[in-house]
């Protein structure tokens, strides 16, 4: 019988210390070294096992999304902190305005940007 006692998830990124900085300082979460990697303490009680790896392939897909009240207030906070933000201006796919928000009024309210191993993250305002 399959019966986990907890789960996790993980990603890779090709410089654990450039990783510490910016999901410690720029982002404000709690990291914690573990084993050579990071251990990324998520609001709610989550985490997620940040490992260096040589030949590091960014995620082309969001790894990692950070619920908020407000996508507008997220973005102007990291936008302070230097993160740039992602813009699409896709027929078939995201558009984002000019501060890189895509406003989908079936949707969420998104924008994403990258870390600085390229893996893509994200603000979501859920609706409702």
């Amino acid at each position: 019988m399959f019966n986990p006692t907890g789960a996790f998830s993980g990603f890779s990124v090709s410089d654990v210390a450039v990783a510490r900085t910016f999901y410690g300082q720029t982002l404000g979460l709690q990291v914690k070294d573990e084993m050579g990697s990071l251990r990324l303490m998520l609001p709610g009680g989550g985490q997620v096992f940040i490992y260096p790896k040589p030949d590091h392939l960014p995620a082309t897909y969001t790894v990692l999304n950070f619920q908020v009240a407000s996508v507008d207030d997220a973005v102007d906070a990291l936008t302070a902190r230097g993160v740039v933000f992602e813009h699409y201006d896709s027929q078939e796919g995201a558009r984002t305005d000019a501060k890189g928000i895509a406003r989908d009024p079936n949707g969420p309210t998104i924008a994403w940007f990258k870390d600085p191993a390229g893996n893509f993250l994200s603000v979501i305002q859920l609706p409702g």
